[in-house]
């Protein structure tokens, strides 16, 4: 049996498979999944599982550089700008892009993980980074 949180066997295969630089996108249920990139679908029905849930155990598996945001899913009544769904979750500051550039992107990432998630714009794309 594992040691971390992460037990989904695709989504952990994937995550040892990642080079530095590769993305994973984490989705809600809603995002476009273009052909190319591996397809994980977590979705079992709105919001179950929540995509704070799949970030949480993601990270305890995955080195990540860099986290990219939607401008869209900024909150201005938080804090600090952050959506609920990853406030306090995220390893690194986020770089913020546009929605549409963030579905493009999609499109060069390893895999697409689809959650049950159904808050609009509720996705964001981890950067591997290198633990040495």
């Amino acid at each position: 049996m594992k040691r971390t949180s992460l037990l989904n066997s695709d989504l952990s295969q994937v995550i040892a498979m990642l080079g530095h630089g590769d993305m994973i996108v984490l989705g809600d249920a809603g995002l476009p999944i273009p052909d190319g990139p591996r397809r994980i679908d977590l979705a079992v029905s709105a919001n179950v599982p929540r995509l704070g849930d799949v970030l949480r155990a993601v990270l305890t598996e995955m080195q990540v550089e860099r986290v990219l945001l939607a401008r869209e899913a900024l909150d201005p009544q938080a804090p600090d700008n952050l959506p609920a769904w990853c406030a306090g979750e995220l390893p690194v500051a986020p770089e913020t892009i546009s929605h549409e550039e963030l579905k493009r992107l999609s499109a060069r990432a390893r895999a697409v993980v689809r959650t049950g998630e159904c808050t609009p714009y509720a996705n964001l794309v981890l950067i591997a980074g290198v633990t040495f």
